[in-house]
């Protein structure tokens, strides 16, 4: 998408719709949402909207982060576990390796 051609209004919705979509356990909207607005928020001279831009790209940052930060968590412990949860470990498994730990 071309954020150049959008008029600020729409930069800003387009902007809000991400950042809201990501509370539906969609952290990769944040990321996208700071990825395609941090120019818009930071780097461009300063227009109506861009303070609202900003606090949206600095709040999806912070849920991302978040996020990020709770699923390597999870991944770190279950990883780690696993084999001690014995049959639960298994059935929070989506694939069940083959073999002993």
């Amino acid at each position: 998408m071309n954020l150049e051609r959008l008029p600020n209004e729409e930069k800003l919705t387009l902007c809000r719709k991400y950042y809201l979509g990501g509370f539906a356990l969609l952290p990769f909207l944040w990321l996208v949402n700071v990825v395609w607005f941090f120019k818009e928020a930071f780097m461009k001279p300063p227009f109506t909207e861009q303070t609202q831009i900003k606090t949206y790209v600095k709040r999806s940052a912070l849920g991302l982060l978040f996020w990020v930060t709770v699923l390597t968590t999870w991944i770190t412990i279950y990883q780690h576990f696993r084999a001690q949860w014995g049959e639960v470990g298994d059935y929070l498994s989506f694939t069940i390796p083959l073999g002993t730990p």
